[in-house]
């Protein structure tokens, strides 16, 4: 059986019997025994708080915060995924934390894990969804309870804020205060691609959010800035979810060279200040590795290499960090960290959907770049900005129904 060719019926065999049913096996682990010695270490006690559906053999699971929720290290992000069988196969092994958002394939992610969902007990899963500021924010919640056919969802993020400002404007507190008072949403938490640290700091000023899920990745060049907010935020009992953890998933466009996006979620989820992490699948390949990460947080020295290869190369990667010091220097005032996700999106996820979403969602002009002679942005990775800029702007000229 080719690792590629992995299906649900090969998961089911491989996957589940395998990983989940019986634990971590020698076919997986060398170190078996000892392994699972470790994973028992971070693993909530018996006695203790209980994750949505219970308890899986070996897992690990970190409390989400003061929610007192217990969720295992690796959750299922949807955005990527239009295989319903996938989503139950990892409810079913015991992912069952799973995040989406309003937009993600124009509401049709969200339809599909109420399709899946429907019928199972309400204690069985954990729910986030995100939907973003504006004046029809309330509007939106309701359409999304109404796709994923439930009257609340576990965690509902105010999306993609990237400074304190807009996470302490009054009209958004109130509204996620609203959302919550109404039962419409257990916990409220805020998402965050860029300037992360002021994001968190500010999320902890507020006074009202449980949860912050955050960018964060092995490529992070405000990494102990990041890590430092972090720790204060966690001291403060938000409960923190990592995103972003793959780093675009492949350091070429072409992609012919990949992360080792395993060994980058394990780098992110041993940091002892995230519950959960949200890495996208699309394959069924991509849930058996991420149950094997569940269980061992442990790096190789064969992956520590791996993670250090792209450096060791000099290779730029498709992930931006969303440091934003790109602005200033463009005399258009592109939104180029947008840019850049998209490109990530369509290169490195083939998401093009998710990138044509974004891209279009911008309104620039066919040729943004018109009228500069040569492109006076220098990009802290070295991504030539405008020749990124002008390809995946191309996207906008497609019709949405092409994705469709």
């Amino acid at each position: 059986m080719k690792k590629s060719a992995l299906n649900r019926r090969d998961f089911l065999k491989v996957g589940i019997t395998g990983l989940v049913t019986t634990g971590a096996t020698g076919l997986l682990f060398a170190d078996d025994k000892k392994k699972k010695k470790d994973a028992r270490k971070q693993t909530t006690p018996a006695s203790g708080p209980q994750p949505p559906g219970g308890r899986r053999e070996g897992f690990i699971y970190r409390t989400l915060g003061r929610t007192g929720v217990v969720l295992p290290v690796v959750s299922m992000g949807v955005m990527n995924s239009d295989n319903p069988e996938l989503v139950r196969a990892a409810l079913d092994a015991g992912l069952v934390h799973l995040d989406t958002a309003h937009g993600y394939q124009r509401g049709r992610n969200e339809e599909l894990i109420g399709q899946v969902i429907k019928g199972r007990p309400r204690d069985s899963y954990f729910i986030a969804t995100k939907v973003r500021e504006g004046e029809k924010f309330l509007e939106m919640v309701d359409i999304s309870l109404q796709r994923l056919g439930l009257e609340y969802v576990d965690i509902l993020y105010l999306h993609n804020l990237s400074k304190r400002d807009n996470v302490l404007a009054e009209e958004n507190l109130k509204v996620m205060e609203q959302v919550k008072k109404a039962g419409k949403a257990r916990f409220i938490g805020v998402s965050t691609h860029s300037n992360e640290p002021e994001v968190i700091r500010a999320a902890m000023e507020a006074g009202i959010y449980d949860v912050v899920l955050t960018a964060y990745n092995f490529r992070k060049e405000n990494i102990n800035e990041l890590d430092a907010a972090m720790a204060e935020a966690a001291a403060a009992g938000i409960g923190l979810v990592a995103m972003k953890t793959m780093a675009g998933a492949f350091w070429d466009k072409q992609r012919t060279q990949p992360i080792n996006t395993k060994a980058a979620l394990k780098w992110a989820m041993q940091n002892p200040s995230f519950t959960t992490s949200i890495p996208g699948m699309t394959t069924f390949d991509q849930l058996k590795s991420n149950l094997e990460v569940v269980k061992d947080l442990k790096l190789t020295p064969e992956e520590l290499y791996d993670l250090k290869m792209g450096e060791a190369r000099n290779l730029a990667g498709l992930y931006c960090q969303g440091c934003q010091r790109c602005l200033p220097q463009c005399p258009k005032a592109l939104p180029i960290p947008e840019m850049m996700r998209a490109y990530m999106y369509a290169y490195g996820y083939k998401n093009l959907a998710a990138a044509h979403e974004l891209v279009s969602s911008l309104n620039l002009p066919d040729n943004p770049c018109a009228g500069c002679s040569s492109c006076s942005v220098g990009c802290a990775l070295k991504f030539d900005v405008r020749d990124r800029l002008v390809d995946i702007n191309r996207l906008k000229s497609v019709p949405a129904e092409f994705f469709a």
